[in-house]
């Protein structure tokens, strides 16, 4: 097999330019996926999509098409949790159908190979429990008690202010979710990939669902890198030599590595390509939910705070004789209190006040 590859004229670039494209192809489809779970835009740019097509597209499958839609986005809807599940048991077939049997044979460390394993393992206890546990549904029962657990502002959060949907008082740092049809204590985001709201009782679980979801790409990705490198070693294939386009020998580059690999590994190089992506779209993320965590804010909060105040100005208390109010977080208590608060949430006990 490396022999063939030796002899055959290597065309680097075309490769090249051909794995860039898959990398690229795969980076914005994540993207895309992620911005359309949030972006109305670009909905409504889809939508405008599918009304210009209407004259060729039946009027029973426009009808079903947008039916879809709407339980997708405006509903809860267990699609996204069908595809992460998904994904991850083909990116774990893979890597146990190919790359550990082929580490094994390479005498790699059982306790490395077996780790993307246990993490898989930590990573669907704690995705079960994002997805089942209660976020921090307001209810007449609770609601008293809620009100009580965090400050008013009066920028972001005023006093004495009332769901319409829910005809209930809204607790400091709650939001009315519109995919779930309730009041939502601490509310941070909506995760379609868990198909559940991120509140005050389940963010704990969510964290660290990101944190071992991240460490399962990366060490998968770690793993089957040094696989492709332990062969490159094995197999002494960076001291051999290959014919080019001119019929000249040239000494084997890290060009031409790459696309030898390819054409002897391919899916295991797609795979490797594919969790190096997301490896850093969930680093990134996963430091993004971290930083909110460490300095007590919420995704919701960030949001309107930051991003809405620099485009829109929605956050500002006017008042004729006083200065405009800005939203300013007032719920920070230092490093360790923000994440005890994330790790040990007040949960109502109107039950024990009952008795």
């Amino acid at each position: 097999m490396w022999q063939r590859g030796m002899n055959a004229k290597a065309s680097s670039m075309d490769f090249l330019v051909l794995f860039l494209f898959y990398l690229a192809f795969l980076l914005i489809c994540v993207v895309v996926i992620c911005i359309f779970t949030k972006s109305q835009r670009l909905k409504a740019m889809v939508l405008g999509g599918a009304q210009v097509c209407s004259r060729v597209i039946p009027q029973c499958l426009q009808r079903a098409v947008q039916t879809f839609l709407h339980q997708l986005f405006h509903t809860r809807h267990p699609t996204f949790i069908v595809l992460h599940l998904l994904l991850q048991g083909l990116v774990y077939a893979e890597y146990t159908c190919e790359v550990f049997g082929y580490c094994r044979e390479l005498e790699f460390s059982l306790p490395y190979l077996l780790l993307p394993y246990v993490l898989l393992s930590v990573n669907l206890v704690f995705f079960t429990l994002t997805c089942a546990a209660n976020p921090g549904t307001v209810t007449k029962a609770n609601e008293s008690l809620l009100l009580q657990v965090y400050k008013f502002d009066d920028v972001m959060f005023p006093k004495n202010s009332r769901c319409p949907t829910c005809d209930l008082r809204k607790p400091a740092r709650s939001k009315h979710c519109r995919l779930c049809d309730r009041c939502v204590h601490r509310f941070d985001h909506h995760c379609v990939w868990v198909n559940n709201c991120i509140g005050a009782w389940n963010t704990r679980y969510f964290l660290i669902y990101l944190l071992t979801l991240t460490a399962s790409a990366a060490t998968i990705a770690t793993v089957t890198a040094a696989f492709l490198l332990r062969l490159v070693t094995v197999s002494d294939l960076y001291q051999e030599t290959y014919l080019d386009d001119l019929g000249h020998f040239q000494a084997v580059d890290t060009v031409f590595l790459i696309q030898h690999l390819f054409l002897a590994f391919p899916r295991i190089v797609f795979l490797l390509g594919f969790v190096i992506v997301l490896s850093m779209l969930l680093t990134g993320y996963l430091c993004f939910a971290l930083y909110l965590a460490s300095t007590n804010q919420t995704t919701n909060e960030w949001y309107k705070g930051d991003w809405a105040w620099c485009q829109r100005w929605p956050l500002v208390a006017w008042s004729p004789s006083a200065e405009p109010q800005i939203h300013q977080n007032i719920h920070s208590n230092g490093f360790r209190s923000n994440l005890r608060e994330i790790f040990l949430p007040a949960t109502p006990s109107y039950k024990k006040k009952k008795k």
